[in-house]
């Protein structure tokens, strides 16, 4: 299974929802059978690492995000991923416009579908450090559902 995660820069929410999904995925011994990648609907930040915020608040809990690159996502991402979960309703609609009619992976909004508090992840990017804990937070939740649904899958 390929999953990637989508927000408007690549470099706080997907990098982070990224981060988590591989490490729990480590944790429930699936990590060989499944790709997880993130990607900005926009290209401001390609090739960069994460926001050094987010980098911080996902080391405190044990993420370690300094390997990602920053990438833009493009039609090919459809044919190339099972699943693109988008971080707001904004992210969707770019994603419902670039997405080529015949893609076979499915789309959709990350937190509505997984049952988190909120159905979308509030981008934390110009506010204080308590919005990269909110991320986190709502992205580790829906996460854990995320697994459930990759093991019932296998």
């Amino acid at each position: 299974m390929r999953v990637l995660f989508v927000c408007l820069g690549n470099i706080c929410r997907s990098p982070t929802a990224e981060g988590v999904l591989r490490h729990q995925l480590q944790a429930a011994g699936l990590a060989d059978k499944v790709h997880v990648a993130s990607a900005g609907t926009g290209d401001w930040h390609v090739g960069n690492a994460p926001d050094s915020r987010t980098c911080k608040a996902a080391l405190a809990r044990g993420y370690d995000l300094s390997q990602q690159r920053a990438q833009q996502v493009t039609a090919a991402h459809f044919a190339e991923y099972d699943l693109v979960l988008a971080m707001d309703e904004s992210n969707l609609r770019d994603l419902r416009a670039l997405r080529p009619h015949n893609a076979p992976g499915e789309l959709d909004l990350f937190l509505r579908r997984y049952g988190a508090a909120l159905d979308e992840v509030p981008d934390p990017y110009y506010g204080g450090a308590d919005g990269f804990e909110q991320v986190l937070d709502l992205v580790e939740v829906a996460c854990q559902a995320l697994v459930l649904e990759i093991k019932g899958r296998s």
